[in-house]
């Protein structure tokens, strides 16, 4: 561990282990009452119309639920400094731990893929921080990262 992510452990104590370790396994959570604090250290990608409302509009895909499921995790998989965190294949949903460069912050990321028809599904995907007030942003541009990698594998339709 570097020496800064070592001082930053002694006062927040996530910071201080490797992967998802320091952090309780996430139950799986239910989409339907998704509540995002006061706090802007929060972003939340999902379709028009979802509640609470999201910050980016996920489009209809057409393809299988479980064929989104796989790709989703393996745009995870391809991030830096992210890790799996826990998985409830039976929901489609999985969570990961990504840790900033410096001060090995940890921030929590839920995926869900909602079946829609046979033939195609939706995501919901709600990145947070486990410390602070703010998160400079960084929270919305891995939403944006993430679903613009999801995209090059598998173009959403045009279909809303």
């Amino acid at each position: 561990m570097n020496p800064v992510a070592w001082l930053v452990s002694l006062i927040l104590p996530a910071c201080g282990f490797p992967a998802a370790e320091g952090l309780p396994t996430p139950p799986p959570m239910d989409i339907a009452h998704i509540v995002r604090p006061s706090t802007p250290n929060t972003a939340l990608a999902a379709p028009a119309g979802f509640s609470p409302s999201p910050d980016l509009i996920t489009p209809a895909y057409t393809v299988h639920a479980d064929r989104l499921f796989a790709l989703i995790q393996e745009v995870a998989a391809s991030q830096p400094r992210t890790y799996p965190a826990a998985k409830y294949p039976d929901r489609l949903q999985a969570h990961y731990v990504a840790r900033s460069a410096i001060f090995n912050f940890p921030d929590l990321i839920m995926v869900q893929v909602v079946r829609t028809s046979p033939d195609s599904s939706s995501l919901v995907v709600y990145s947070r921080s486990v410390y602070g007030q703010s998160d400079l942003g960084v929270n919305r541009k891995r939403l944006d990262t993430w679903l613009a990698a999801l995209n090059m594998k598998l173009p959403p339709s045009t279909e809303r």
